[in-house]
């Protein structure tokens, strides 16, 4: 199996040399392979945004090493982190970040326009898309005129309108009911299987996690393989 993320001794700090200096991640070293969903369980604080924000290179570690599908780009330039970002690299957040501005179908053809993908095309994808998270009929609705769970589900198709190698997703349904929450994790993982992207997808529901392929811990700055209950 391929790997399609790889974090080796990952360190993070902030206010350094200051009296109130944080080390959040203090040696991080993960592995996810091509086609692996996994989850990354965490408590509050433990500094699972900053893990996400570092494998999808949104920010930078100061110690260590990222590579997404074999390649190392820890020091790349930022044109070409963008780059790879914008074509290997999806996220999903707790809140759905929807442009409010245009519709559900807009919202997940802009990012492929952005990425030089013809209109036509990226339209007939963003169909597809919503078709496939069974909320093709709220295609030329705006986010205010939808559900909660109806946003997170076009958020999703937005994140993977790209074709991404790799979703990176933060408390994807932390902001919905129970029984919204697993309706739309179910259309997440229908989408990520469809697709056989690798995933990691940070979580505080342990019933959510048990559902991938495997689930690891974040804690005192560092990821171990969780321990089942």
């Amino acid at each position: 199996m391929n790997d399609i993320l790889n974090l080796t001794g990952v360190t993070k700090g902030y206010n350094h040399g200051k009296p109130n200096e944080v080390q959040v991640l203090r040696g991080i070293d993960l592995t996810i392979g091509a086609g692996e969903v996994v989850a990354l369980v965490a408590p509050s604080g433990a500094g699972k945004s900053t893990l996400l924000h570092i494998a999808g290179l949104l920010d930078t570690p100061d110690n260590g090493t990222v590579s997404i599908a074999g390649e190392d780009v820890t020091g790349l330039p930022d044109r070409r982190r963008t780059a790879i970002r914008r074509a290997d690299v999806g996220f999903v957040y707790q809140f759905h970040h929807l442009l409010p501005e245009f519709t559900a179908l807009e919202n997940i053809v802009l990012p492929q326009l952005a990425n030089g993908v013809p209109q036509r095309e990226a339209e007939t994808r963003a169909k597809d898309l919503l078709a496939r998270v069974g909320v093709a009929d709220r295609a030329s609705h705006r986010p205010s005129a939808l559900s909660g769970g109806q946003q997170q589900r076009v958020a999703f198709c937005r994140a993977l309108a790209n074709g991404p190698r790799l979703l990176l997703a933060d408390e994807p349904t932390g902001n919905l009911d129970t029984v919204t929450s697993d309706q739309v994790f179910d259309a997440l993982m229908e989408l990520v299987r469809a697709t056989g992207m690798s995933a990691l997808i940070a979580t505080h529901n342990l019933e959510l996690a048990a559902r991938m392929d495997r689930t690891v811990r974040l804690d005192a700055g560092l990821v171990t393989p969780a321990v089942p209950a």
